[in-house]
């Protein structure tokens, strides 16, 4: 679809009045752009493409477990790792390692997760696509300062005004306090509650009342999410269940997850990011990049351009989309004869009904592709690359699978119906809302016109209740709603895209694009929050709460 047509679709849904809320100058060239971000380039010579095994995230077991639970130790704390083949990257991590540990859950047994943070700045971690009980859902307020720092919040507050005077160990924290709705936070009168501020350690419980699904789990500090994540602060997180095992889908060394991340370095090997103040005292990036930030490194599961040595067999690949801007269009190449080359299985919210088959597939950042590849459909010796078809140059290559020679034995095949799926009915909805995400001209990113604010709500939905959410965008958004999964009602008034079957908990919001979904608030109540997925957008302000009461 070319802009013109696209923008007279976005018209006919929003209406003129909408859509000229948002135009401009500014906004039109946001609109010629057709996808988010500006590209850092490198400092250093870029490594061959291909040269690194395909490392696959170690599984972390628990500490103890009891009749219910299952308790796991994670430490949050500097480590130089070996990214580029001959240079050392200070990177945060978990657990000392890029992508963290993959923590792996059951549904309906409770996972319980402390952590401890060593790091020199203050941390949130959040569930991403976990149905989880408020005071574990990361919300962007709830510290955990680092071990040995005050957790008296007037000490950091009242720095708000000059983020020079901040202690190293609470680097960040004085920003905060000078953001929007937190400059009352000290005395307990401002809109942000940071009584869940801890210091050292905190616990958090998952219950896991969910289906099986790929979830991840990532730093969601409010105003410094985007040099969180990017400097290494994720990590899988697996939900298993009955109904999957029973299915016969590649297992063991034939299932893995696959964690994209595109990254930028300077010539030292650090990773390389456009923080307005280096010292992240003060969030945000600079003017050039606060469309988002593209790195020229694709990493996945922490390397570079890795490939990976593959039977003649079924493989599942569980992707992630963990780059903070990065919009990816996956293909192999070659094409396997008679194309469909990627079956989608499930989504973020876990299996689909029934398999689909692609030619590719488009990712947003934050969303969850769970794809078979029967790699038999090669002859041995094939090199299949995984390409990037919204890349250029370097970006444009992710990894590669090299199909091996040797015999093998296969048994297992992508069932025809994967599960029964419950659809929400649009007739139970009890209201609709609607959430416009745009650029605003004097306050930044914003939902419906406000930036973010932490303890104000745009919505009160009901437990229990069911709702139609209306988004709407200037340029992309990949939108996020926490605590429950939601299902595509309609793009532009007509049926939901090729990619959002299934249970869905972030999608892919285009410009100019409307979008309607269902969502269900079940089980928890407290404060959630919906936002942008393009963390330097979340990182200025365009986030929401909403509280289900």
């Amino acid at each position: 679809m070319n802009r013109r047509r696209f923008l007279g679709a976005g018209v006919a849904v929003l209406g003129a009045g909408a859509v000229g809320a948002f135009a401009g100058p500014a906004t039109a060239l946001l609109l010629a752009e057709a996808r988010p971000g500006r590209l850092l380039s490198s400092e250093v010579p870029l490594p061959a493409a291909f040269q690194v095994p395909l490392p696959v995230p170690a599984v972390l077991a628990p500490v103890r477990s009891d009749a219910t639970s299952d308790h796991y130790e994670i430490t949050q704390q500097i480590a130089r790792l070996e990214i580029l083949p001959g240079l050392r990257t200070e990177a945060w991590t978990y657990g000392g390692t890029f992508p963290g540990p993959t923590l792996v859950a059951r549904s309906g047994r409770e996972m319980v997760v402390r952590h401890r943070n060593e790091l020199a700045v203050p941390t949130v971690v959040h569930l991403h696509g976990g149905h989880t009980p408020a005071e574990s859902d990361g919300y962007p307020v709830d510290l955990l300062l680092p071990v040995g720092s005050s957790a008296d919040r007037s000490t950091w507050a009242a720095h708000a005004d000059r983020p020079d005077r901040a202690n190293h160990s609470m680097a960040g924290t004085a920003g905060m306090a000078g953001m929007a709705g937190m400059t009352g936070m000290a005395g307990g009168t401002g809109a942000a509650d940071l009584s869940r501020t801890v210091t050292g350690e905190r616990t958090y419980g998952y219950p896991c009342r969910q289906r099986a699904a790929t979830l991840w789990y990532h730093d969601h500090r409010m105003g410094f999410t985007g040099p969180g994540v990017w400097r290494g602060l994720a990590g899988f997180h697996l939900v298993r269940d009955e109904e999957e095992d029973a299915l016969p889908l590649p297992r063991g060394e034939r299932e893995l997850p696959l964690m994209l991340a595109d990254r930028s370095f300077a010539a030292d090997g650090s990773f390389a990011y456009p923080a307005a103040d280096p010292t992240l005292a003060v969030p945000g990036v600079t003017e050039d990049y606060m469309n988002g930030v593209l790195g020229d490194v694709v990493l996945v599961n922490g390397a570079p351009w890795p490939r990976a040595e593959v039977d003649r067999a079924r493989y599942r690949l569980r992707v992630l989309n963990a780059s903070n801007t990065r919009l990816y269009r996956l293909e192999l190449d070659p094409q396997p004869s008679g194309g469909d080359a990627l079956v989608q299985i499930g989504g973020d919210g876990g299996l689909l009904e029934q398999p689909i088959a692609h030619d590719a597939v488009e990712i947003a950042p934050a969303e969850r592709f769970d794809l078979v590849v029967d790699f038999a459909r090669y002859p041995a010796g094939t090199q299949v690359r995984l390409m990037n078809r919204f890349g250029s140059g370097r970006t444009e290559e992710v990894m590669r699978f090299d199909v091996s020679s040797r015999p093998v034995r296969d048994d297992s095949t992508v069932p025809e119906r994967l599960c029964t799926l419950e659809r929400l009915d649009p007739a139970a909805a009890v209201t609709t809302r609607t959430f416009g995400f745009r650029r605003s001209r004097n306050a930044g990113w914003t939902i419906n016109n406000q930036p973010y604010e932490p303890g104000r709500s745009l919505a009160r939905p009901a437990l229990g209740s069911t709702e139609k959410w209306r988004f709407f965008s200037d340029v992309h958004h990949p939108v996020h709603v926490h605590l429950n999964s939601f299902q595509v009602l309609s793009r532009n008034g007509k049926d939901p895209g090729p990619y959002d079957a299934g249970w869905k908990d972030t999608v892919d919001l285009r410009p100019a694009e409307a979008v309607e979904v269902l969502v269900r608030f079940t089980d928890y109540a407290g404060t959630y929050m919906l936002h942008c997925h393009n963390l330097e957008h979340e990182d200025m302000a365009m986030m929401a709460d909403f509280v289900v009461e």
